[in-house]
């Protein structure tokens, strides 16, 4: 194909540098900090500003990997692309994808459990998993009727995510102007289980509010200049982030005690409602299931659309790239993650569903580690972001050391992570028995366009 050709098939090349850095921030803010403080605490006892600060050094070695390899192969769509190329397996590149989809599927998961707390009984009483399932059934209403989501959108919801943090963040400056709360306890440790397993686990449960960095990568092929703004972007983003987590970290504990902060599915509102700068906690919780609400919606359209990605380039079953006659929508699809989810949501708690999450993409993390330093003999013929080569080989071995369960991950975490994945294994047999053997994959033709 020739340059021309090329081009004309390519996204255009739209995004500026502070728009792409906005992205990244709007991706990596969201349900993690607004549900999980709580259980972060539960892990290091008042010092949950800590586990954050880990987390985000940790995250920031696998962002090394990717800066590289959007800047090689700037297109969209990630990890399978690099799988691909590296190893030039279909299987591996399927379950590679398929892990990608299901870690979004159990994401938004745990944010509809989140949905469903604290935030919500500020407006109505309802049992959790009746609200997480309520609010399942608004996504895939929202999911089926259509929707194309653009940067401007993102930005947007990234502003008023970003907005009702920085509230927690004014309310910890105000407070400590007045003397109010207990700073302190800020620098309190009292792990559950010793230091370094206290840490490791908190640190683990943590990574979950640092996750979406590697979401950017879909928007490296309509980036102006991928090669130089995505590592600043990328990286300046991840510096926001932790910078704003650790600042909310240490208000919330500040404020409130470590006990009332595990227990309640809404910690950053029992911030507000205890706070002497007065905000008024209804609108907070709006702020917050906004949050919430939008990791939901942005991963189960992402999941759908990769669903029925796959199902058009037969690797999976053909029955699932259904389209509805009228709403030309994935139908199929969003009826199959969302029954996923709805499963998901009856299995476990917000911690729990988040912390597979996390396993799931420490998994995908670690084969991206890797591909980085197996594609390095590979010269793409222009200039791009080059990572220390010891970034990639600590990222690799920090997310397999991540993934063990010395973090404390239950066994019944493994056990929902490994379903899901023999999931995409059965589908893929299913698939091979119907259709026939795949002998190539694409990734950019599995994900989403829009």
């Amino acid at each position: 194909m020739s340059t021309g050709q090329a081009e004309q098939h390519s996204l255009k090349r739209v995004i500026g540098r502070r728009v792409l850095l906005l992205f990244v921030v709007g991706d990596i803010l969201g349900a993690g900090i607004y549900a999980l403080v709580g259980k972060v605490a539960g892990h290091v006892g008042g010092a949950l500003w800590l586990p954050f600060l880990v987390a985000f050094v940790l995250a920031a070695l696998t962002a090394t990997a990717y800066a590289e390899l959007v800047g090689k192969y700037p297109q969209a769509a990630g990890a399978a692309l690099y799988v691909n190329k590296a190893f030039g397996i279909p299987f591996v590149t399927f379950i590679v994808a398929f892990t990608v989809m299901m870690s979004g599927i159990t994401s938004a998961s745990a944010a509809a459990r989140a949905f469903g707390g604290r935030y919500l009984a500020e407006f109505v009483t309802l049992p959790v998993l009746v609200g997480a399932f309520i609010f399942l059934g608004l996504v895939a209403l929202v999911n089926f009727a259509g929707i194309s989501e653009s940067v401007k959108v993102n930005v947007a919801l990234t502003i008023i995510e970003a907005f009702g943090l920085l509230v927690i963040v004014a309310i910890g400056i105000f407070a400590l102007f007045t003397g109010d709360g207990e700073p302190a306890r800020a620098i309190e440790f009292h792990p559950a289980n010793g230091a370094f397993l206290g840490i490791l686990g908190g640190t683990a449960l943590a990574f979950y509010a640092l996750l979406g960095f590697e979401d950017s990568v879909n928007l490296a092929e309509e980036a102006k200049n991928p090669q130089k703004d995505f590592p600043r972007a990328l990286f300046g983003g991840l510096i926001v982030a932790a910078v704003i987590y650790m600042a909310v970290a240490f208000t919330a504990t500040m404020l409130v005690d470590t006990k009332t902060l595990m227990e309640s599915s809404g910690p950053l509102l029992e911030v507000v409602k205890v706070a002497g700068l007065a905000f008024p906690p209804k609108l907070f919780a709006l702020i917050a299931l906004l949050a919430v609400g939008n990791t939901a919606l942005i991963n189960m359209l992402m999941a759908s659309r990769l669903v029925y990605g796959m199902a058009r380039q037969r690797i999976i079953p053909p029955f699932f790239g259904t389209v509805h006659p009228t709403r030309s929508t994935p139908w199929i699809a969003i009826v199959f993650t969302i029954a996923i989810a709805a499963i998901l949501v009856s299995t476990g708690d917000v911690a729990p569903l988040a912390d597979t999450t996390v396993l799931l993409l420490l998994l995908v993390f670690a084969l991206v580690n890797i591909c980085v330093l197996i594609l390095r003999k590979e010269d793409v013929g222009h200039d791009h972001y080059r990572a220390p080569t010891w970034a990639p080989v600590l990222g690799a071995v920090v997310c397999l050391f991540l993934a063990l369960p010395l973090t404390g991950r239950s066994a019944d975490i493994y056990l929902r992570a490994a379903a899901l994945i023999v999931l995409g294994v059965i589908l893929w047999g299913i698939n091979w028995i119907f259709v026939g053997r795949v002998t190539q994959v694409d990734p950019t033709k599995i994900t989403p366009e829009d």
